[in-house]
């Protein structure tokens, strides 16, 4: 980031989950002021919250703010081939009722982190206000705040509501909201529908390589990297100012470059 020091000094990086951060905001985390992160508990992996506080104590980072919220299990839940936007993030499709029951019997076992049985739609909305109000107080005009493209990377639900809730403070307090550029074949529908007339501005920041392993070896030896093992960090990043929503031109679209990469099957 030394292309732009402004940009550097007041950078702040909200993500959803543990390692979230160092996986899609490798080029920054380093020198970020502040690095936010959302999710502690999820109710399908009981001792995955605990796990997660030992990697978070040991993060070589001087500023990490814990919000500690409780993940809802909306991952797989959208129809990501056509993909709907909804108030608190993205709309489920099907499957979200068959991730109700198995949310209900995993929380009447012993071992499950106590929690209401709401169904899980609800907890995500609830969690998109707990989000924002969390937040609120943390956020101010003069920062650059980075955090999941509207696209959710790889196309994940908690990272899409991540940056809605965000957006939304944007607007209200009015910092600079910037968006990664990684993507794959299950997000990419919804991505297509932010690309603009016009290529807009872009930065592109390489990497620390170096310092991502590190930081991914602390989420390992705690047991709860939750990424592939074999996973090769692209030798840079871009970021773009988050436009206001998706594009309504029926003209050839552009977008910035991509860290395009492939799930797998």
């Amino acid at each position: 980031m030394t292309a732009d020091p402004d940009l550097q000094n007041n950078a702040v990086i909200i993500a959803a989950h543990p390692d979230d951060e160092i996986l899609w905001f490798s080029s920054i985390m380093k020198q970020a002021k502040q690095v936010i992160i959302l999710y502690r508990d999820f109710w399908a992996s009981p001792d995955l919250g605990d796990k997660r506080a030992a990697a978070i104590a040991n993060l070589p980072h001087d500023n990490v703010t814990w919000l500690e919220l409780s993940e809802s299990g909306s991952f797989g839940c959208a129809n990501w081939q056509s993909p709907v936007i909804s108030d608190d993030g993205l709309a489920f499709a099907a499957e979200a009722t068959l991730r109700d029951i198995k949310s209900l019997v995993k929380k009447a076992l012993p071992l499950a982190a106590p929690a209401s049985a709401v169904r899980l739609s609800q907890a995500y909305a609830q969690n998109f206000l707990a989000i924002i109000d969390s937040l609120r107080p943390i956020l101010t005009a003069d920062m650059n705040v980075f955090t999941h493209n509207p696209w959710g990377e790889y196309g994940h639900e908690d990272h899409v509501q991540c940056f809605r809730a965000v957006d939304l403070l944007r607007r209200e307090i009015g910092f600079k909201l910037w968006m990664s550029n990684y993507c794959t074949e299950r997000s990419l529908p919804l991505a297509m529908s932010y690309f603009q007339c016009e290529p807009g501005p872009f930065v592109r920041l390489p990497t620390d390589i170096d310092y991502a392993r590190q930081v991914a070896q602390v989420y390992i030896d705690a047991g709860c990297w939750t990424w592939v093992d074999d996973w090769a960090w692209f030798e840079d990043e871009c970021f773009m100012e988050a436009p206001e929503g998706p594009s309504n031109s029926q003209a050839s679209g552009h977008l910035f470059p991509l860290n395009f990469f492939s799930m797998g099957k």
